[in-house]
């Protein structure tokens, strides 16, 4: 079984900004690029931290109203220092990043415990090699029914667990996977559920597996 990679799924190109780039300028690479953050890298490439549009209007936030209608606070800045604020001095860091070699399992997890919405992906050198996104990671869920079914019925079943073609009827859509058929010993459920449920595009997987004709009934799942 062959699962898809946070390479496979990574931008290589990845748009980037350095240390000292200007405020207005990350503003403007943000919207020429139609990207919603890019990561700040050194001279040699590593990165330092992600700087996003989230960012910039935390800057803008701290700005006084122009309008004198908000009560000023003390942390707020002068129109100056905010104009003349530099990627270094707004980014997040340091940043969250992935490997090229990690499972999407293991970026979603990433994600989901840093609550960031992206991870630059570095090198064995530490060096930017791209970016991957939640949008990246939710794609592998666009395979169409028939590919994963394949991949079932194929890999799973037939190369992996060495069951017989004809030991299961197998079904998806929409990415729900159900199966149904026997199995020589009840123990093999759980593992055909755990191997369904790693395949990319599966959504969820139901097994309904009683015992070969002539073996005696292994009972419903």
């Amino acid at each position: 079984m062959q699962h898809r990679t946070v390479e496979d799924l990574m931008t290589q190109d990845v748009v980037r900004v350095r240390r000292d780039t200007s405020f207005k300028d990350v503003a403007r690479t943000l919207a020429e690029h139609d990207v919603s953050a890019v990561p700040v890298v050194d001279d040699l490439g590593h990165p330092l931290g992600v700087v996003s549009e989230a960012d910039l209007l935390h800057r803008v936030a701290c700005r006084p109203d122009p309008a004198g209608l908000l009560p000023q606070r003390a942390s707020d800045l002068t129109d100056e220092a905010s104009e003349g604020a530099v990627a270094a001095e707004v980014m997040t860091a340091p940043p969250v990043c992935a490997r090229p070699g990690w499972s999407v399992v293991e970026a979603a997890r990433t994600m989901d415990a840093h609550r960031v919405k992206r991870l630059p992906v570095v090198d064995e050198r530490g060096v930017l090699a791209g970016i991957v996104s939640r949008g990246d990671l939710l794609r592998i869920f666009l395979r169409r029914d028939e590919a994963i079914r394949e991949e079932i019925a194929s890999d799973v079943l037939v190369r992996t667990l060495g069951l017989a073609p004809d030991d299961f009827t197998v079904t998806v859509e929409d990415g729900r996977a159900a199966l149904t058929g026997s199995v020589p010993e009840r123990s093999l459920v759980p593992v055909i559920e755990r191997l369904c449920r790693g395949v990319d595009g599966v959504v969820s997987v139901t097994v309904d597996a009683g015992a070969p004709s002539g073996t005696g009934p292994a009972g419903p799942r």
